[in-house]
């Protein structure tokens, strides 16, 4: 049988940082990843400045500097006056006063060849795990299985699941989940930009969906809201029906739906706003989405696994090394990282509840045609943009690399 002192289950931001930090510190890592590559389109792209100051610490800024992407220093509500500023970046303690769009694979490529230079990290493509070994109560390692339909066992003193909401592992193991409603789910598409146009993230709301632009440049990467469970009954309503929405909610955008020629274009992602009562047991850990799957709204939910990862490897790393993980200090993590996931998710909920639950049931007029009373307050004092703006490009409690995986700048070699 293969073993492994850390087996992560999953090569996502959470998985890839955790990996990159603790191999850093010395522990003999395996990432599972089963996608043959990172190249999925409509994830995550956000890093957040919390995460940029990360990428500094890890010595990793230039090399992140030379991969493409695009600096939002505000987040922004189109009325019919035009774009309105709630959330000022600028005004962010710190050297990264802005949030970067990137694409989430060019991210995960920069961390495995930033691991990959530490002789004690793997990372293993096209290998799925497919379940957990044990003995009695505790988890000894995982099952897997290749994308050649080869299997087999790797054991572990711990595994981590990172292996996203939908997490096999954390179904596996059979911890208590705390689920709470939500209103909606999304449509990603991609929709041309001109020069000029909305920069950073916009959003749009009311009349029954919500929209969200988010500039990439040449493109907006875009989200539409819908209600909850309405996918497939939207969807035999014809590609007609559903330009005729977004049009309803941004009319300039008319022209360009005809780039969306067929539902293959529209991507649905499920959303889901849960939490564990606990996140381990004896042998395993649950971060992330595995742990706690957010909401799309703020865009919080990589800031969230990556500082659950730092955390992570700040408090396991040396128990790993010497072969003493103990369940105590697995649930230190949780402790650790609890308050900050609980604000969020109940923001999230506030949000979701006062909001986007009427305009995503029609009872709310597009926004616009009336000021929200809450705009109307960060408008006449705009130093309260400041608030949402830390909440979602730092977070509660930001963490920071431990001294063991601290770099000096240097650009790294890129496979």
């Amino acid at each position: 049988m293969e073993r492994t002192t850390a087996l992560i289950a999953g090569g996502g931001p959470a998985g890839m940082v955790l990996g990159l930090l603790l191999a850093r510190g010395g522990v003999e890592v395996t990432v599972l990843e089963k996608h043959p590559d990172f190249l999925r389109d409509f994830r995550g792209d956000t890093v957040h400045a919390s995460t940029l100051t990360l990428l500094d610490e890890l010595g990793l800024g230039p090399s992140f500097a030379d991969v493409p992407h695009q600096l939002v220093d505000k987040a922004q509500v189109l009325l019919d006056s035009g774009p309105v500023t709630v959330g000022d970046l600028t005004r962010l303690p710190g050297p990264h006063k802005h949030i970067a769009f990137v694409p989430q694979w060019d991210f995960l490529d920069l961390l495995a060849d930033a691991a990959r230079l530490e002789p004690s990290f793997t990372l293993r493509m096209e290998t799925e795990v497919t379940g957990l070994t044990r003995r009695g109560d505790r988890v000894t390692g995982v099952t897997y299985r290749t994308a050649r339909g080869e299997t087999g066992e790797i054991a572990a003193d711990l595994v981590i699941a990172a292996d996203g909401r939908n997490s096999l592992v954390r179904r596996e193991a059979g911890l208590p989940v705390h689920e709470f409603g939500v209103p909606m789910d999304v449509w990603w598409f991609r929709l041309p930009r001109n020069e000029g146009e909305p920069n950073g993230a916009v959003g749009r709301f009311g009349a029954g969906a919500g929209l969200v632009l988010i500039n990439r440049g040449e493109y907006f990467q875009t989200a539409l809201l819908i209600r909850k469970g309405m996918d497939a009954i939207l969807r035999a309503k014809g590609i007609g029906a559903f330009r005729e929405q977004v049009a309803k909610l941004v009319p300039w955008l008319e022209e360009r739906l005809a780039t969306v020629t067929s539902f293959d274009d529209v991507k649905l992602l499920t959303v889901k706003l849960d939490r564990l009562k606990k996140w381990h047991r004896e042998g395993l850990l649950c971060i992330g989405d595995a742990a706690h799957a957010m909401s799309p709204i703020g865009g919080v939910g990589i800031n969230l696994a990556v500082q659950d990862a730092v955390a992570a490897a700040a408090l396991l790393a040396k128990p790993l090394r010497e072969g003493q993980v103990t369940s105590a200090q697995l649930a230190k993590v949780r402790r650790r990282r609890w308050l900050p996931t609980t604000v969020t998710q109940t923001a999230q909920r506030l949000i979701q509840n006062a909001f986007l639950k009427r305009a995503l049931a029609g009872s709310a007029g597009v926004v616009g045609t009336g000021v929200p009373r809450p705009i109307k307050i960060i408008q006449r004092f705009p130093a309260l943009q400041a608030i949402p703006a830390y909440m979602v490009a730092i977070g509660l409690r930001p963490e920071h690399a431990p001294a063991f995986a601290r770099r000096s700048p240097e650009r790294i070699k890129r496979t």
